[in-house]
């Protein structure tokens, strides 16, 4: 095998459930970083929405995969198994300006990766883990009206 293919075969492993490396993705304390938000973003001041992101004997999926928030509340996506990411494509999202960027894989059970509800109400917005969005791993934010 050439190194070439044995060096994608190594990261086809880690990106599909794989042995994971270590993450390094971690704020002061060892807690998970959440990911970035525009710069002009408010704060967020509401509820706080829990999305597991498993991968099982089923498949690989967000649990609860259609989520309902209003401006203000935060997303907190879960890594219970695999290894996974949250990505609001724009290619999903046709002219909507300041969507989050692609966060960092969670690697580890318990990581968690959030994201504020800074999106227009009256919406819906459409997420994908990369590595699994073939595979079914999708997933839709309706923003509410306060």
């Amino acid at each position: 095998m050439t190194r070439f293919a044995f060096a994608t075969a190594a990261l086809l492993l880690v990106a599909c459930g794989g042995e994971k490396a270590p993450s390094t993705d971690t704020a002061a304390g060892g807690a998970p970083s959440p990911a970035a938000a525009p710069a002009n973003a408010p704060k967020p001041t509401g509820t706080v929405i829990t999305i597991e992101m498993i991968t099982d004997e089923t498949g690989n999926y967000f649990k609860p995969k259609e989520i309902e928030a209003k401006p203000g509340d935060v997303l907190k996506f879960v890594l219970v198994a695999g290894v996974h990411n949250v990505h609001f494509l724009a290619d999903s999202n046709p002219g909507i300006p300041d969507l989050p960027p692609m966060s960092t894989f969670a690697q580890l059970p318990g990581q968690e990766l959030l994201v504020p509800v800074n999106f227009a109400a009256g919406k819906s917005y459409y997420f994908q883990c990369d590595p699994h969005a073939l595979l079914g791993m999708v997933g839709k934010l309706k923003v509410e009206n306060e």
